[in-house]
């Protein structure tokens, strides 16, 4: 028996493929391990979305050196996901002690590498194969209350400041059947939410199994049907491909949750339209109207890049002004990075650093308001709470609520995997104190 530590960085796709990853290799005899000293394979799936991701990748690498040296031959260590995509040749040179570079779309093929690095070999596999490594992996492995499953990769959009289509590839969609297979399973497992993951998860457009195509919103609807499933969502979005169909699935599926993060990046059109985003700040402020229209206590959550070069005062402000149009539940906002390889990162016009630091702290206090009167709203509210984990303290359950908060309140064990009405109590920095109806009697 063989010890395995991953370590994931990045977004919740690269923890879906990081599970994955470990069930491909469970066959060849590899079981997960809390303890990197222990590990016979260690396996950094990495991120390429952010700056100096391959500096960080470095530095992880060169802190697990000496334990590669104490182990002698025995340890084999991967890297895996979008930096090794982009960067595997220059992986393999700078850092000795790396034994396997695999891409996001040859992971399947992990057993076969770690054969070959056992036989001192130095493999690596960043090609763009023609079968699905879907259609390879092995049945899913045993699941918690909450689940991911991937049901599209890969991104066709091209925004100037983004690496993913060079990392992931083409867009490209599941079949319903496989997905929906997929799901069954998880909920047979225990799931009883699953969040579905794409890079643009909403130009989902997989074959049918009457051999037409479905697009979310009909994935969603055949979801929905299965019993055991209570709650759904989907990250991450472009409001390029939220068509009617999706929206009408938000009105219509109570399964499916009132809380999304859809991306808009900037409020300024010349900053979109430099961005290739494909929508204007007017276009997002009418998907917004019709999801509310079909959906009332829909809150909505956004990523915003400030600084994008050649970004002016102007422009920064539309993105405040269209910030305090819609009013967000939750964002995530950074200060725009050169990504090698990016159209954007070659212009001549970028922002001081001074600068982007200055409009960040504007624009996090001005979300930090607002996510802030969000929570606050729902004190003394009672609230539906799927929970999933046992909390921090003796006799307490942590759960989440439709709005994707965390909410923690006493509550006995049989309620783990069930939803449960809960009063908030108190509003918390990071979650909702929550009290049971009866205990509260």
């Amino acid at each position: 028996m063989k010890k395995l530590f991953v370590k994931t960085y990045g977004c919740q796709m690269n923890v879906y493929d990081s599970a994955r990853m470990a069930e491909a290799l469970a066959p060849a005899g590899y079981v997960a391990t809390a303890a990197p000293a222990e590990a016979d394979m260690i396996l950094l799936n990495t991120c390429h979305i952010r700056e100096k991701a391959a500096e960080k990748l470095f530095s992880d690498l060169g802190r697990l050196a000496p334990l590669k040296a104490r182990a002698g031959g025995r340890l084999v260590v991967a890297v895996a996901g979008c930096v090794a995509q982009a960067e595997g040749d220059e992986i393999l040179r700078r850092a000795k002690s790396v034994d396997i570079v695999v891409g996001p779309q040859s992971y399947h093929r992990l057993p076969d590498l770690a054969a070959a690095a056992e036989r001192g070999a130095r493999p690596v596999d960043t090609e763009f194969p023609a079968e699905s490594k879907f259609d390879r992996l092995p049945a899913r492995g045993a699941s918690g209350v909450g689940a991911f499953l991937s049901v599209q990769e890969g991104c066709d959009k091209f925004c100037s400041f983004c690496v993913v289509p060079y990392t992931r590839g083409a867009e490209a969609s599941r079949p319903a059947a496989a997905v929906l297979a997929e799901a069954r399973t998880l909920a047979a497992r225990g799931a009883r939410e699953l969040t579905l993951l794409g890079q643009n998860v909403n130009a989902y457009h997989g074959a049918a199994p009457d051999g037409g195509t479905w697009g979310l919103g009909r994935l969603v609807r055949a979801l929905a049907e299965i019993p055991e499933l209570l709650r759904l969502r989907y990250t991450t979005s472009h409001p390029a491909d939220m068509d009617d169909a999706l929206v009408a699935a938000h009105r219509d599926e109570e399964k499916l949750m009132p809380f999304l993060h859809l991306p808009v990046q900037s409020g300024s059109d010349r900053m979109l339209r430099d961005m290739n985003r494909r929508h204007r700040a007017a276009d997002y402020r009418r998907i917004a109207d019709k999801l509310r229209v079909a959906r009332p206590d829909i809150a909505l959550s956004s990523d915003f890049i400030v600084g994008f070069p050649g970004e002016s005062d102007a422009d920064f402000a539309a993105t405040l002004d269209l910030v305090r149009a819609i009013g967000f539940a939750q964002a995530f906002s950074f200060k725009y990075s050169p990504r090698p390889g990016t159209p954007a990162a070659l212009r001549d016009d970028q922002v001081p650093e001074p600068v982007k630091v200055e409009r960040l702290a504007a624009l996090q206090a001005l979300l930090s308001e607002q996510q802030a009167r969000f929570n606050a709203g729902f004190t003394g509210r009672v609230v539906e709470v799927l929970f999933e984990k046992r909390g921090r303290h003796a006799g307490q359950l942590a759960g989440r609520s439709p709005w994707l908060q965390a909410v923690h309140a006493a509550a006995p064990p049989t309620l783990l995997g069930r939803v449960a009405t809960v009063r908030v109590a108190a509003v918390e920095p990071n979650s909702l104190a929550g009290v049971l109806p009866e205990a509260a009697a």
